[in-house]
């Protein structure tokens, strides 16, 4: 679908190799947009866009930005600083957040919103799986490549577009959804928000931005966002709950899970609704917590009209996402998982869905921000001492600068398994290796570049060292 507002239009990314940002920079290009951009390295993001027809710059330099008049598309990780953020302002150019610019490419189309602080990357991705597979042809804006499809990005022909809502910097107050989920609200992002409160807060005005004739979907087997459910109901709004609980106090409908199993660690089970029951079995992902998203995924195809028998066969061909328990290979008689984990809440879950699969799990886990580290170091070691070995490098700053004396150590020393701190990351890889044993299980965790370090395990891991 080829907006008139975005063909021939000029667009500059700062960022661009980023997950969010270059899902939104493929769309327009699918659009008919020109656009370019620039980050501080190249990776497969940034060739697969060149390959779409982008311009690409490493660095960021002023001389990067196309002549003549353009759009600067920036997100909040930018610096007043940047070099092409100060010569665009100085151009007079028109400065959209990332999250502005995915509203324009998602414009006149039926806008589905997935937040939460965990689940929103699998469960928007299994909503855009299904509707393609039921045949409703979506676009989608998803933070991470969807297994099978090669890119987070797709320009549909369809009237509904999928998308994750980031909570992290309130810019999902930018959508105006006609379909919206809550998975779960869960203390993070503290850098940004001050307190518990702030986040409800931010939730809250999030409920507000769906349709007047909308749903908001929420999970209600999470306190917080049962509480936010409830609220909106208060107000008469139209709201739809999920869970392996009870309905939400003044919910339009309710989607039960019952009769739930577990099959080498693939889930599966019942969901029910009003008169409507179907068995789904998620044959091609791990982890109890995915029968979860698929639940909420289940709630969204029936608010756009689709048949429950129908969007759950189409759910069960979703095959994941990258870095969400994605397979890295095997060797030695080891194998490797790699995800995305970051938050105590999603370590446990990886964890739990690993010992599904073997024995002995051992764990290479990378902290992500110093302020995320500091305010749940106690969480983070509960959540790992679930696991048989486990190593912690040294923390991943991203946008934040050191604090003194908070570093992986602060987890370790609350851990009562088997536990070291190693700060730099090869070093730490080399000794995951060495102490893995035919038969284990090797996770890298975390929301950093412990991802780069699968090959170099797996090296290791096939020598024997």
């Amino acid at each position: 679908m080829t907006s008139s507002r975005i063909a021939g239009r000029s667009f500059h990314f700062l960022g661009i190799g980023g997950a969010g940002m270059s899902v939104i920079a493929e769309l327009l290009l699918a659009r008919g947009a020109k656009v370019s951009g620039s980050d501080m390295r190249a990776s497969e993001i940034t060739e697969r866009l060149a390959s779409l027809g982008a311009d690409i710059y490493c660095g960021h330099d002023a001389r990067n930005l196309p002549d003549g008049d353009a759009t600067l598309v920036i997100s909040s990780a930018i610096t007043p600083s940047n070099p092409e953020l100060c010569e665009a302002q100085r151009r007079g150019w028109e400065i959209l957040h990332r999250s502005q610019a995915l509203a324009l490419a998602a414009s006149n189309q039926d806008f589905v919103a997935v937040a939460g602080a965990h689940g929103k990357t699998t469960t928007s991705a299994m909503i855009a799986v299904a509707l393609e597979k039921s045949g409703k042809n979506p676009s989608w804006a998803i933070g991470s490549s969807i297994a099978g499809y090669g890119s987070g990005g797709h320009s549909g022909t369809g009237h509904i577009f999928v998308a994750e809502a980031d909570e992290s910097d309130g810019s999902f107050l930018n959508y105006r959804p006609r379909v919206a989920i809550v998975t779960n609200i869960e203390n993070d992002h503290l850098d940004h928000y001050e307190s518990a409160q702030a986040l409800d807060d931010i939730f809250e005005k999030f409920a507000h931005t769906v349709c007047d004739d909308g749903a908001l979907i929420v999970c209600a087997d999470d306190e917080r966002a049962r509480r936010l459910g409830e609220a909106m109901a208060r107000q008469g709004r139209r709201v739809v709950s999920y869970g392996r609980g009870e309905a939400i106090e003044g919910a339009s409908r309710h989607i039960r899970i019952d009769e739930e199993a577990m099959t080498a660690g693939h889930p599966s089970g019942r969901l029910s609704c009003d008169k409507e029951s179907v068995h789904i079995n998620l044959s091609r992902i791990v982890g109890a917590h995915n029968l979860l998203n698929a639940a909420g995924a289940w709630a969204v195809g029936l608010e756009l009209g689709i048949d429950g028998e129908t969007m759950a066969r189409a759910l069960e061909h979703f095959s994941g996402t990258g870095r969400r328990f994605e397979w890295r290979g095997e060797a030695g008689g080891v194998r490797l998982i790699d995800d995305y984990a970051h938050h105590p809440t999603e370590v446990r879950a990886t964890i739990l869905a690993a010992r599904e699969q073997a024995d002995t799990v051992r764990v290479l886990f990378q902290p992500h921000l110093y302020s995320r580290t500091r305010d749940f170091a106690e969480d983070f070691a509960r959540a790992l001492d679930l696991a048989d070995d486990v190593i912690v490098t040294g923390v991943y700053g991203a946008r934040e600068e050191p604090m003194d004396g908070i570093d992986g150590h602060l987890i370790v020393d609350h851990m009562s398994g088997s536990a070291r701190f190693i700060a730099d990351r090869i070093e730490a890889a080399h000794a995951l290796a060495r102490s893995a044993h035919s038969g284990d299980l090797l996770l890298t965790m975390g929301a950093g570049d412990v991802s780069e370090l699968g090959s170099l395990i797996l090296e290791d891991c096939s020598h024997g060292s």
